[in-house]
């Protein structure tokens, strides 16, 4: 290896030496980031196409959302919800006008913004819908995730997930992702609450068929059942709406956010819903000592804006229709099972499994993408990516995959 290649395996050796070890990332050490782009300790440039799971739709270190975390942080970052501060109010306010919920509850990690959307749907079935006390169920899709949490992996029909933290959390009924049916013949005199994703995205980027989501909408509406849509990956723009719910004009009881809520500056989530499944929170219920933060809050509210203001949602709805098009006139082959995507959120799904030799290859050629379940490679740019730079970003990828996807299965 050269001297520069030594530096790589230095800091890759430091880091396993005394971490967990718990993730197996490509062999590429990152030390800055800007708009779609990231550098290596080397020097080289990588297209950035996961997006840190979509908490960088605006792209690395946003100008306007670094002033407003910067800026805030010199003058007041954690008060604990013991005290009001003078920038969550405004926060608030802001999500509750782009999310359509009257009602919004801080947090900072996705995971815990889903335990508050199932903490509120059960509270709200023992109080409300009168489900004896313990026996509150709540219908989630398989291939589901929702988290790491203990009652999160609970929820998952993935080994690798759940596999050795058991006992699992109860009260959880599983159906077919996609199947509206079978939502409806899940729901009984002890269900709660439906939690779903509009797109499965650790799953594979799996889309529901047309009607789906406006099919379980009405069953929930006429079952007299909460539904929370979890939009964490999905929401603020990434599908080419600003939540993925809107394709289908099936608004939700609730929502869950987090990633690009903060620009992937800083852990921001929140719980989104109608008074009527938000006020079952009364003071000591339910807290958290950084949400709602005012260096939490200032992030936040810079980096709605600039989702608003660059019309990110718009942009990612022509060039995910441009990238698609062009992905699947170059893809395909024996070993291509399918090319799909809903704005920037795109996917390849191969029959035999060489996802993972694919994401190698495309480090090689200068692009950081992900593959999930092996057989699926994830594409999902900043939104903030130009058209020339999507092109130029695909002129890339293409060769690769569709090298792979001649393969014989």
């Amino acid at each position: 290896m050269t001297a520069a290649g030594d530096r790589t395996r230095a800091l890759i050796a430091e880091a396993e030496a005394h971490g967990a070890r718990n993730y197996a990332p490509l062999p590429v050490v990152l030390s800055r980031g800007e708009g779609c782009f990231v550098w290596d300790v080397e020097g080289r440039r990588y297209f950035d196409f996961l997006s840190a799971y979509s908490a960088l739709n605006q792209g690395h270190n946003h100008p306007r959302i670094v002033e407003a975390l910067v800026a805030q942080a010199r003058t007041l970052a954690l008060t604990s919800r013991a005290f009001h501060n003078d920038r969550m109010g405004a926060m608030l306010a802001r999500l509750s006008a782009v999310t359509g919920f009257e009602r919004v509850l801080p947090m900072n990690s996705g995971a815990e913004a889903v335990e508050t959307a199932l903490k509120a749907m059960r509270r709200w079935g023992y109080e409300k819908r009168g489900i004896p006390d313990g026996e509150a169920k709540v219908i989630v899709a398989e291939g589901n995730f929702h988290g790491r949490t203990i009652t999160m992996v609970s929820l998952s029909t993935d080994p690798s997930s759940y596999r050795g933290y058991g006992p699992p959390t109860p009260g959880f009924v599983k159906v077919p992702f996609g199947d509206a049916e079978a939502i409806e013949r899940a729901i009984d005199e002890r269900t709660a609450g439906v939690l779903i994703e509009p797109i499965q995205g650790e799953a594979g980027v799996l889309i529901p068929p047309d009607g789906y989501l406006r099919r379980v909408r009405e069953i929930c509406t006429r079952k007299g059942v909460a539904l929370c849509l979890d939009e964490i990956q999905t929401g603020l723009g990434r599908t080419g709406r600003m939540f993925a719910w809107q394709h289908e004009d099936a608004r939700p009881d609730a929502i869950t956010l987090g990633k690009a809520l903060s620009g992937g500056l800083y852990p921001v989530s929140a719980f989104c819903a109608d008074p009527w499944l938000m006020d079952v929170f009364t003071p000591g219920t339910h807290g958290s000592t950084y949400g709602g933060n005012p260096l939490a809050a200032a992030v936040a509210i810079a980096a709605l804006d600039v989702i608003e203001d660059e019309g990110l949602a718009d942009r990612a709805a022509t060039l995910g229709a441009h990238a698609l098009a062009r992905m699947r006139s170059a893809l395909v082959g024996p070993n291509v099972r399918d090319v799909r995507g809903r704005g920037l959120l795109l996917a390849v799904e191969f029959i035999a499994p060489c996802a993972h030799e694919a994401c190698e290859e495309l480090l090689a050629a200068g692009v950081l993408a992900k593959d999930t379940h092996e057989v699926v490679v994830r594409l999902a740019p900043p939104l903030v990516i130009s058209r020339e730079q999507l092109d130029e970003a695909l002129d890339l990828i293409l060769p690769s995959l569709a090298r792979l996807g001649q393969r014989r299965p």
